[in-house]
């Protein structure tokens, strides 16, 4: 049998047991040893509790757990509400200034916690009740969230990246600096949407029913700007080569740890193992689906699967944006129906070889990788982020958080397309700071 129908076998497999509810790590897994049986026979698993350990045998996968109790412990304090409640202060005189206020909480928390999730929840849980109530309409309060949790898995520190840069064998820190600026640039064109927005249905200041003074702006930023140091710190010592993303990781955990105990007086020995529970589930859940794609990728090389797509795609006599729109909407589908750290893990491998013999930058590709993924988090089925906001706001139906984030959406299109036209937003700064090396 063609190792190409091989390969469809195999995507339709995963497709349809994923879709089942069966958890990711167990359905690559399930998959791989299946395949793996069926074609090469009992002999050809002898070396799986090998491979798995060695999907897991990298020391940078320690900075995974330590950036996760990094947000963890920011999640379960009340920074999130500090800062949404910073920035409604100081834009609070500004059309539309309340989503505002909440895109920019979750950029931030975003950049705290990694996690897009754990943004939505965090800022969803006061932006949204407060946006309602201030007459905002229920799809542009709920799909405003759901679009700024996104931004967890782009803006520095993001898990994905780091799970990015171990499949691909590219560095960390380059990947930090190439999300930033199209972070900030996506972060910019969510608030644009929802400035022009509020001014076209009324132009009101939505957030202007109460007079704020410079006092109260002032007074809550020692409650925010700590942790805003920490993050800073945190790539700083990333990039200036003084310590290496685990080392980084944690340092800022233990940073973290102490200033939600210190800030918000969280230091009860329940609550503190609370942190460390809930860290170590989500880190041995990204852990797992780490060790299980290292199975299926060893499956689908053992087949013959991922060289024949290589072969391929590369034999393919068409224009390289072509092949990079036919990239696009691959990665758009298949966020559609799988989670962001699935899909890097099976398909980062096989595709980086032909975009760089196609001659785009791997770093730009990372973002534009992870913008993909972005789109994904908030479209069905899988659409963590709806469905986080739903849990947010039940009385507000899937369809119209969906109708409400479908703006945002179109701005992650255009911000792939300007990414496309301007590359330089993602290459230059680690090429600045890295002096170009590779």
């Amino acid at each position: 049998m063609s190792p190409l129908v091989i390969g469809l076998m195999v995507a339709f497999a995963t497709i349809a047991l994923l879709a089942t509810g069966v958890p990711v790590a167990f359905g690559l897994g399930l998959v791989a040893v299946t395949f793996l049986l069926i074609f090469e026979g009992p002999g050809s698993v002898d070396d799986l509790a090998e491979t798995f350990f060695a999907g897991l045998n990298e020391f940078a996968l320690v900075s995974i757990p330590m950036f996760i109790v990094m947000g963890a412990a920011v999640a379960s304090s009340p920074a999130g509400r500090d800062l949404y409640e910073t920035l409604d202060r100081w834009l609070n005189r500004v059309p539309g200034g309340l989503i505002i206020s909440n895109l920019g909480a979750c950029a931030v928390f975003a950049a705290l916690s990694g996690s897009s999730p754990a943004t939505c929840a965090a800022i969803g849980k006061m932006g949204v009740p407060e946006m309602r109530q201030r007459g905002i309409p229920d799809g542009l309060a709920t799909g405003a969230i759901a679009a700024g949790g996104t931004l967890g898995i782009l803006i520095p520190p993001s898990i994905t990246m780091i799970v990015y840069g171990i499949a691909t064998e590219t560095s960390i820190g380059r990947l930090f600096l190439a999300g930033l600026l199209p972070g900030l640039m996506l972060t910019g064109l969510f608030m644009l949407w929802s400035f022009f927005t509020t001014w076209r249905s009324s132009g009101h200041l939505v957030s202007g029913f109460r007079v704020v003074s410079w006092t109260e702006r002032f007074t809550i930023l020692p409650r925010v700007l700590p942790f805003l140091m920490i993050v800073a710190g945190v790539l700083y010592v990333l990039y200036g080569g003084v310590a290496t993303p685990s080392e980084a990781a944690g340092v800022g955990a233990m940073f973290c740890l102490l200033l939600v105990a210190l800030i918000y007086r969280i230091y009860q020995p329940a609550k503190i193992w609370r942190i460390i529970s809930d860290s170590m589930r989500e880190s041995v859940m990204i852990l797992m689906i780490i060790g299980a794609s290292a199975l299926f990728s060893f499956a689908l090389s053992t087949l013959f699967v991922t060289q024949s797509v290589a072969e391929s795609i590369a034999a393919m006599e068409v224009n390289r944006w072509v092949l990079m729109g036919m990239i696009n909407l691959f990665l758009l589908v298949a966020g559609f129906f799988l989670p962001p750290v699935a899909v890097i893990l099976m398909t980062a491998p096989i595709l980086l070889p032909i975009i760089t013999q196609a001659g785009f930058d791997p770093y730009w590709f990372a973002v534009v990788f992870t913008i993909n993924m972005e789109i994904g988090l908030i479209t069905p089925p899988v659409g963590l982020n709806l469905y986080v906001i739903n849990g947010i706001a039940p009385d507000i139906s899937l369809p119209t958080i969906l109708k409400g984030a479908l703006p945002f959406m179109m701005c992650m299109v255009v911000g792939i397309v300007i990414l496309c036209i301007f590359p330089e937003i993602a290459t230059w700064l680690p090429n600045l700071v890295f002096a170009a090396t590779p």
